[in-house]
């Protein structure tokens, strides 16, 4: 679990996130939840060794980032963010690399802006580091798919 300096981000959260920067935290959650999810179904429909292997350490970087938001939910009110999976995985490996390219620009602008909108520099950092690593997973699954060629 991270540590954050809890009285700086519950003066932050009190002070002008009026909620906000709280109800970002949890779609981030939410995100990440749904993405781990997804990739794991995605690993498994791969093509080949290399892919399965390259969407294994992208599912990875995706719950080390369902960890470190939900930690940062908890710190900043005091309670667990309980996610549902709300959206259906694609059924099909193109599908699939479609919808995973298309989530990681969309997670990267949302993560971004999240990013300008905290006023916590702990935070804000949090999510201009995930928001490279999320512009990465694009990358490697845009790869995946012109190199599969559908």
């Amino acid at each position: 679990m991270m540590n954050f300096d809890q009285g700086e981000f519950r003066q932050t959260a009190e002070q002008g996130a009026d909620g906000t920067q709280i109800e970002r935290i949890a779609r981030s959650i939410s995100g990440e939840y749904q993405a781990v999810h997804c990739y794991e179904i995605l690993m498994n429909e791969a093509k080949s060794e290399r892919e399965k292997r390259q969407i294994a350490e992208i599912r990875n970087d995706e719950i080390r980032h369902y960890r470190i938001f939900s930690s940062l939910y908890l710190q900043l009110t005091g309670q667990a963010y309980t996610v549902h999976q709300t959206e259906m995985c694609p059924n099909t490996y193109p599908e699939g690399l479609r919808h995973a390219i298309e989530d990681e620009q969309n997670t990267v602008d949302f993560y971004l802006e999240s990013g300008d909108k905290a006023q916590n520099p702990q935070v804000r950092s949090i999510y201009y580091r995930i928001a490279k690593d999320e512009q990465q997973h694009a990358v490697w699954f845009l790869y995946f798919y012109t190199l599969n060629k559908f």
